[in-house]
């Protein structure tokens, strides 16, 4: 068994060699949730959607995230309200983050719904959210703390960085089959991912 430890982009690119090369169902990602936010009050994992997606073969690989040939009528409409929109959520996307909130309003762990969701695209290779604990990457700027998306997205990473929390790590724990995945492994890899704010959340 392989069990790799994943962020979002660059770990997606490479676990969609792995799998060509090695038997998808021996490979278990373990995946950064740092980066999970809400958004219209619904739970979004850009990190755990984007090796969905890219494994399932339906990822924009033009962009990076989200699906190919997305639309974004929501954004559109929900800016015409006077809202704010800097996120970019597809309508595809959306319904994702819409099925997750739910699952996990109705007691699911996030490991439970991952589980789901990536059956639900035919994936065969195992996805573990990092913890089922909420851990979230702050960025500590001149103008202050600043969520993740906030920082990258938002403010597109125009603040200087002095200093990265990983709020509620202390706390948190790894997610059921995280620890059994690593112990069990004949090969760990880690995916070219952000040593900080990617792998280093995980660790």
């Amino acid at each position: 068994m392989i069990t790799t430890l994943a962020g979002g982009g660059g770990a997606a690119k490479f676990l969609r060699g792995l799998v060509r090369v090695a038997s998808p169902g021996d490979i278990t990602v373990i995946v950064n949730t740092g980066d999970d936010s809400e958004f219209y009050d619904l739970y979004v994992c850009p990190d755990l959607d984007i090796i969905t997606y890219t494994l399932a073969g339906v990822v924009d690989e033009q962009k990076g995230w989200g699906f190919r040939d997305e639309t974004f009528h929501f954004l559109e409409t929900i800016r015409n309200y006077g809202e704010e929109a800097w996120f970019s959520l597809g309508d595809r996307d959306l319904a994702t983050h819409v099925h997750r909130t739910r699952l996990l309003q109705q007691g699911l762990s996030l490991t439970e719904v991952a589980d789901r969701i990536r059956r639900a695209w035919g994936v065969q290779s195992r996805i573990i959210p990092m913890s089922d604990a909420p851990v979230r990457t702050r960025f500590q700027t001149p103008a202050g703390e600043l969520a993740f998306q906030e920082y990258f997205v938002k403010r597109q990473a125009g603040d200087a960085v002095e200093g990265v929390i990983f709020q509620g790590s202390e706390q948190a724990a790894p997610a059921l089959g995280v620890r059994q995945a690593i112990l069990e492994a004949e090969r760990i890899i880690i995916c070219p991912s952000n040593p900080i704010i990617s792998i280093g959340t995980i660790l």
